[in-house]
């Protein structure tokens, strides 16, 4: 991505740089660049299914939400569906 790109150039110096232009962060190497490893902590806030009506039937999918933060005021929150 982009992002990713800016960060190993060197050109994005801080994880702040991200947050205060909003950008989205999809790749986990632009992470491990500025956290070393062990610091941050993850916590599973919420699972809940989800039902679709289809021709079929019933399709059944699960929503999770995860957050995840270093107890230094860095958060962020993730959410898939599979």
């Amino acid at each position: 991505t982009k992002l990713g790109r800016l960060v190993k150039d060197g050109k994005i110096n801080s994880i702040e740089e991200i947050y205060v232009h909003s950008l989205p962060v999809k790749e986990f190497q632009i992470i491990d660049q500025f956290f070393q490893p062990g610091t941050l902590k993850d916590e599973v806030m919420k699972i809940h299914p989800v039902q679709r009506c289809t021709s079929a039937g019933q399709t059944n999918r699960f929503v999770c939400y995860v957050m995840v933060g270093d107890s230094n005021g860095h958060i962020g929150l993730g959410s898939k569906c599979s």
